[in-house]
């Protein structure tokens, strides 16, 4: 299935390296309003994970829509600074888009939205080991068909992972929204949400039952982290309770990103196909401790692959 008249190269310039993770979705600014003043960060989800990627030493491409404005010079160069590739030119006459973000005492954050979703179309020519997609871009029209359409050319050439990262404000009726994120599972290796995301699209479920109900769909790995209680990762043979980790919260912006960053950085390593329980846990205690590192700091700011492995014990459970 061809999505655009003349193919475009999923891996970029012949002149970079072929990326091992293409993100595809939303890039935007952050703006971030606490009772110390209001600061600007690059975010998104997408783009975080790219960035997250970039920092722990993963060869990472963005297939995104920015406008050609300060705040689209802002996203290209953060992400330029991680060795980021964008796979899109900023567009002339487009408005990047911006969430507002709100602190409450607490670090936790309330979203207001600015944004305009359209993704230019591509057909994958050669692939990465990696897809990763998710939030608004899966559930935002017109940009979200065209990200449905790409996952139903790769999904069974390359490993495919998924975060709806469930925005109430943009993704219409938890109904319709619900539908939205069923039809993509088939299409997915690796599910992961928060159990927000997770009690808003099912409330009469539990944790337990959403991730069977998720794996009987299609997906093989199911991922659900939970906060201060850890995370919960589940395949059809095994599941794990991985403990979260003492940390100062400065915000929580960007923390699950970091954590599907550096989920992503393992499955890289250990592959999809034998996920025993030992696997799991490894997942779920390094991206934990990503996520740890993340909420010590303002905005999202993953850690590198080097403050990863030094800044925290393997394992310190919460108190």
């Amino acid at each position: 299935m061809q999505i655009i008249p003349e193919p475009q190269n999923l891996t970029g310039p012949a002149s970079n390296p072929a990326p091992e993770v293409v993100v595809v979705g939303e890039a935007l600014v952050d703006i971030v309003v606490s009772p110390r003043g209001t600061v600007e960060h690059p975010g998104g989800s997408p783009a975080n994970v790219a960035y997250g990627l970039g920092r722990l030493g993963v060869p990472t491409a963005l297939l995104t829509s920015i406008g050609d404005d300060h705040h689209g010079s802002a996203i290209e160069r953060h992400l330029a600074s991680a060795g980021v590739e964008l796979l899109a030119d900023a567009r002339p006459g487009v408005r990047t888009a911006t969430a507002t973000a709100t602190l409450a005492s607490d670090g936790s954050a309330h979203y207001d939205f600015d944004i305009q979703w359209e993704l230019p179309r591509i057909t994958p020519t050669t692939l990465p080991k990696i897809l990763h997609t998710g939030s608004i871009a899966t559930f935002l029209e017109p940009g979200a068909a065209a990200v449905r359409a790409l996952l139903e050319q790769v999904h069974q050439r390359c490993v495919v992972s998924y975060d709806p990262n469930v925005r109430p404000a943009l993704v219409g009726s938890q109904a319709q929204a619900r539908s939205i994120f069923e039809e993509l599972i088939p299409l997915t290796d690796v599910v992961k949400l928060s159990d927000e995301d997770a009690q808003w699209l099912y409330p009469s479920l539990s944790i337990q039952d959403i991730s069977r109900r998720i794996l009987d769909l299609g997906t093989g790995l199911v991922v659900v982290t939970r906060g201060s209680e850890g995370s919960m990762l589940s395949t059809c043979g095994a599941q794990v309770l991985v403990p979260s980790v003492t940390s100062t919260v400065a915000d929580t912006i960007g923390a699950g990103d970091s954590y599907m960053s550096t989920l992503i950085f393992g499955l890289l390593q250990t592959g999809v196909d034998r996920l025993t329980e030992e696997a799991l846990e490894s997942l779920g205690g390094r991206a934990t401790k990503a996520a740890a590192i993340t909420v010590r700091r303002a905005g999202a700011n993953p850690p590198t692959s080097d403050e990863l492995l030094a800044e925290l014990p393997e394992h310190q459970p919460a108190n």
